[in-house]
């Protein structure tokens, strides 16, 4: 187990704008596009519903959107066309929905997408997972429920876009996975091709596939991120890894960088008090089985859940959150520094 002085999240800027936790995190044309989320861990207060930009180079943030009437916590997004940033489900502040809404970065207005004919959506989603597969489809995983009921495991959905009809629909998979809410996804490459992995969102260190695709099925973009690559790469070395992900672990951040996935914070559900979390944990594909490294933190101020991280130009961005009381939103947005 590696010291935590073999890692720090370094603060590189801090903007009230940025305070905010269950948000989503996106890069869009080189920004750090934020939308939704809360601002208290009140249940009252309803989500908010404001696109902010952060522009990495020049440090700032600015509000590019303001509350259109979709206001969204706990939801999903993916980016289409390096135009639309596409929002899939969430709540309200009065339900859980499953409706998709776009803001469109080029003309800088919200889209309400209309549902197909086809469309067979779940009843509601929130802390699901939302992965781009094609410009024309993502898959979601979650455990659909309104606001009374809640189904014992979590499904499967393959949701077809289309930005020039404006249109949408949702198919459920007949394959499903063990109840998880507040997990993460992982879209990695295998020798078949590629493989989505669930973890987290359940109290066990259970892994499982949601999705399987061949090598010419998956059309997204790979972000090169050699410089991240390498540090990770000499960060994992000296270690010994586990067959084991995290467990009872949800609302923790995950984002793949090249043949690795880094994961930070969340909370755990295996205690009692003291529940935020400020470990980082690297999950190595390169080896056979996979395997997982825990780096523990000293730093109490950096625990966080609720928060994103974003991969961009070699660099992990870490955006928002509620901090180590669980309840007060983090202005800051850090980087991820391996000496």
């Amino acid at each position: 187990m590696a010291t935590a002085s073999s890692w720090a999240w370094k603060p590189i800027a801090r903007d009230a704008l940025l305070a905010r936790a269950y948000h989503s995190c996106d890069v869009v044309r080189g920004k750090l596009l934020l939308f939704g989320g809360l601002k208290s861990d009140e249940p009252k207060e309803p989500p908010l519903g404001d696109v902010v930009a952060f522009d990495p180079t020049l440090l700032t943030a600015e509000t590019v959107g303001p509350d259109g009437g979709y206001r969204r916590s706990h939801h999903d997004t993916a980016v289409l066309a390096d135009r639309w940033l596409c929002v899939v489900g969430g709540w309200d502040g009065a339900h859980r929905v499953s409706a998709v809404c776009c803001w469109d970065t080029e003309r800088g207005q919200w889209e309400r997408w209309a549902e197909g004919p086809s469309n067979d959506p779940p009843v509601g989603l929130s802390s699901h997972t939302c992965t781009k597969v094609s410009e024309h489809e993502l898959r979601v995983v979650g455990r659909e429920g309104g606001l009374r009921t809640q189904r014992r495991f979590a499904s499967i959905y393959t949701l077809r876009v289309n930005p020039a009809t404006k249109t949408y629909w949702y198919k459920e998979e007949e394959s499903r996975t063990a109840s998880r809410a507040g997990h993460s996804a992982m879209l990695l490459r295998d020798a078949g091709g590629y493989q989505l992995v669930v973890f987290g969102g359940r109290d066990s260190s259970d892994c499982e596939v949601a999705g399987r695709w061949g090598k010419g099925k998956i059309h997204v973009e790979s972000i090169h991120a050699p410089k991240l690559t390498e540090q990770l790469s000499r960060l994992v070395g000296s270690e010994t890894g586990s067959r084991q992900a995290p467990k009872g672990l949800r609302h923790q951040s995950c984002t793949v960088v090249g043949p690795f996935a880094v994961a930070f914070g969340g909370e755990t559900l295996t205690k009692g008090r003291d529940t935020v979390c400020n470990d980082l944990y690297v999950y190595d594909t390169r080896c056979s089985p996979p395997s997982w490294f825990r780096f523990p933190c000293s730093d109490r101020g950096q625990k966080r859940v609720g928060h994103r991280t974003c991969l961009w130009n070699n660099k992990l961005y870490l955006v928002g959150g509620f901090g180590p009381d669980g309840k007060t939103p983090c202005p800051e947005i850090c980087v991820l520094e391996i000496p």
